[in-house]
Order: C-alpha cells, then structure tokens, then sequence
C-alpha cells in the first residue's frame, strides 16, 4: 500500500433552520451558537487525531455544515491558524467554505478570504423564489444574487453555486432558465444534482410532488448541454467546472484519498501501509455528545479497519463517480488487494457493457455513465 493525498474536513453542523429534504448532520440554532467553545473542541479533537497523520502533508481543508458561513471570520481565522501550526498544510492548500445567502453579512466575504478561506461553495438550489419556498429554502433570488457580488467582490474567483433539479413540479424549460441564471454568475464551479428523498427527512414524511424518473433524466440531459455549451465539463456525477476549477477536496474523497475529519458526525479515512489496511472513524454525531467526547478524550463513535469486501465496494462506490473511471494500478496502491481481487464483477461490467477496457483505466460507457448505481452495485460484498 502507498500513502495517498490526505486532505482535512471540519464539520460545522448548525443551521437557521433544517431544510425539509436535508438529511445531513445539521442542527437548528437554539439560542446562541456556542462558537467559541465549539472551536476550542475543534482544536482539541484535532490534537488528538495526530498521530495518525504526523508528518503528512494537508492539500486541502472543507468547512461543511450545517451552514459554516454562522461561524465569524474571526473564528474561522483561528482555526485556519491552528490547523497551520499542528499539520504540515501546504501553502497552495485549496480551502473551501459552504455558505447560505442571507445568512451572512453583506461583503462579509472579504473578511473569510482574510481569514484564509480562498474558495466559496454558496448552497443557492435554485433561482425561482416560488421553487426556493416549496423546498423550505429560508433565501430569495435578491439574496443570492447579493452573495455573489460579494463574492465576487473580495475578488474569491473559485467560487461554486449548488443547484438542484428536478424540484417539486419542475419542467425542463424552468430548470434551463434556472440554470441560466446561475451560468450568468459566471461560477467555476456547478454541483448540479438532483432533489431525492431521504429517509428522516421531512419529506420523506410528507412527499412532494416531483418529476418521474423519465422527466428528471430529460432536465439532466438538457442541463448537460447547457453546461457543455457554456464552457463546463462533468468530472463527476453531479460535480461540472470550468478547466482548472475542479473541486481538489472532493477529487480526493472520489480517488480514494485519506481524509481527517473533526466536528460533530465526522466521518475520516486513513490508510496504513504498515498494517495494510484503511480504518474508517466517525465522531460522536451529536455536538453535545461529541463535546463531551473531545473533554474526555473519546469523541469517536465508530474506529474500525476495513475488511476485504468493504475496501472493494468503498473504492469503486468512490472511483466510478468520477468521468475519467477507475486507474488500474490505484487499486492496490490504496487498498492493497490484488486486481484479480475485482475480476469477477469487472467481467460482468464489461459484458453488460457499463465499463470499456482502456488498458491502465476502467472508463464508464455513456450506459455506465447514465447508470451508475448500477455499475456500484456490482461491487457490492
């Protein structure tokens, strides 16, 4: 097994308020948000995750939610700096913040880019305030459009608009205007995915009425040529950028790479060459319960080594989501198992031709590409 690019998540789980389809680790504010306490168990949790990863370099560091953009620059500053002083953070280190529009202070965007932030990924959904309050958004249009030109502004160019589709009574010609309207924010980046519903969420409970499964493959098709005409190119599944723009953190998830992550429910991944195996860690996934944890030095809840079958299927589930498909010679540098290990369900996608043979890669046909839960299932243990 080889060491493989390690990259840094910090979950900062409160919200204004829980969307109706969020089944994240998020949590409502009540009352005052706890920021400094939260930060100085952030540090804390940190510390004590370093053994694992001393001396590795840090490529990347994602402030996920909840909704980070709650947090100050102050605070977001100060663990910029802790992070600096406890790992080895490269100086080209991309470092993203999701934020809300309207949950910050206009131009306030200046101040996370001085704090060290130096990429935005800004959760808009949609541009169409009626769609934006059937899916319990707490923003309108006016919000957004004010959080880009403050983004822009700061002069953050690497900035990310999430947009979903198929939303409750879309049709393809509202979904090509919404995202013409996020195209004209001339973003780096777009995560464009689609409205599912999940388990404990409020609409799981309460269903809203959504395109079929034929309705929302014709607005992903249509939006792809919108996004292909407009200069941008699909890396992964949901995930299209301009060239040089593609999301470096999340290529590293999708890749295999290792990752820390410290907060509330956050999940880590770090492979050891001496043990030949990869052990998975999840923290405590309530921030009282994980704050607790941190004081008595146990804020995991889950810390296990994977077994053959799991290191299968979490490498394909991971490698099948990106364009360019599966590199051959990855596979035993990052799970150290044996190609022929994988023979069996490799075959059959090859025969179901899901998958084409391109000598060092496995690359997913325009079939695979259409359906790749499909193609992940067959790695399934």
């Amino acid at each position: 097994m080889e060491l493989t690019p390690l990259s840094l998540y910090v979950h900062l789980p409160w919200c204004v308020r829980k969307c109706p389809y969020c089944d994240f680790n998020s949590h409502a504010i009540k009352g005052d948000l706890p920021e400094s306490d939260y930060v100085s168990a952030l540090i804390s949790d940190l510390e004590q995750e370093l053994p694992l990863v001393w001396g590795r370099t840090v490529h990347s560091i994602f402030f996920g939610g909840g909704t980070p953009s709650l947090f100050t620059a102050g605070a977001i500053g100060t663990l910029v700096d802790g992070f600096r002083r406890m790992l080895r953070v490269s100086p080209e280190a991309e470092i993203t913040l999701e934020a809300n529009p309207g949950t910050i202070e206009h131009d306030s965007f200046a101040a996370y880019r001085d704090a060290g932030v130096n990429r935005i990924s800004l959760g808009v959904q949609s541009f169409d305030d009626a769609m934006l309050a059937a899916i319990g958004r707490i923003h309108g249009r006016s919000e957004i459009e004010q959080a880009v030109e403050s983004i822009q502004a700061a002069g953050i160019v690497n900035f990310n608009l999430d947009l979903m589709y198929a939303l409750p009574g879309q049709t393809v010609s509202g979904a090509l205007q919404d995202l013409q309207a996020a195209l004209s924010c001339s973003p780096a980046h777009v995560s464009h995915y689609q409205l599912t519903i999940e388990p404990n969420t409020a609409f799981h409970r309460d269903p809203p009425d959504l395109p079929d499964h034929d309705g929302a493959w014709e607005i992903q098709d249509a939006c792809g040529r919108l996004l292909c005409d407009a200069g941008y190119h699909c890396y992964e599944v949901s995930a299209w950028s301009r060239s040089g723009y593609e999301c470096r953190h999340n290529l590293n998830y999708w890749k295999f790479g290792d990752y820390i992550g410290i907060g509330a429910g956050a999940h880590g991944k770090v492979t050891l060459p001496a043990e030949n195996a990869v052990r998975r860690r999840i923290r405590h996934r309530h921030p009282a319960a994980w704050m607790r944890g941190v004081a008595q030095g146990e804020p995991v809840a889950q810390d296990r080594v994977l077994d053959e079958g799991e290191l299968i299927f979490d490498y394909f589930l991971n490698q099948l989501r990106l364009r360019d498909g599966v590199v051959k010679k990855h596979f035993s540098a990052r799970t150290g198992l044996a190609w022929g290990a994988v023979s069996g369900p490799v075959e059959r996608a090859l025969d179901r031709g899901l998958l084409e043979d391109c000598g060092d890669a496995l690359k997913p046909t325009d079939l695979g590409w259409r359906f790749v839960n499909e193609t992940q299932a067959l790695f399934l243990p």
